[in-house]
């Protein structure tokens, strides 16, 4: 387990990286969460997947598949690698503050 420090918060990651407790993050979080994959800055487009994620989430009580999270971003599957060199499952579900996906454990 991994605690990082951002202010007065501490976050608890688990062994990969993911934080143990979604409901905890913000954009702060998420920024110093890319800096540590060497993603600086994080561009709009970031954000958009990143917000797709969260919200896809929070409605639906899972991560969306990759097909789903390319059609409605718009984005193909190249270009969120581009964006999230570690992919969508490691990089991107990771820096959205969502929990480990099942394909990753």
């Amino acid at each position: 387990m991994n605690i990082i420090q951002i202010d007065n918060y501490q976050i608890e990651l688990n062994e990969d990286g993911f934080m143990k407790s979604p409901d905890m993050w913000n954009e702060e979080i998420a920024t110093r969460l890319a800096e540590e994959s060497n993603i600086k800055p994080l561009t709009d487009n970031h954000w958009l997947v990143i917000g797709f994620l969260r919200n896809y989430y929070l409605k639906h009580g899972i991560s969306p598949k990759i097909k789903k999270l390319c059609n409605d971003t718009g984005f193909s599957l190249r270009e969120i690698y581009d964006l999230f060199p570690m992919g969508p499952a490691k990089g991107a579900t990771r820096i959205a503050g969502l929990p480990e996906p099942a394909s990753c454990a």
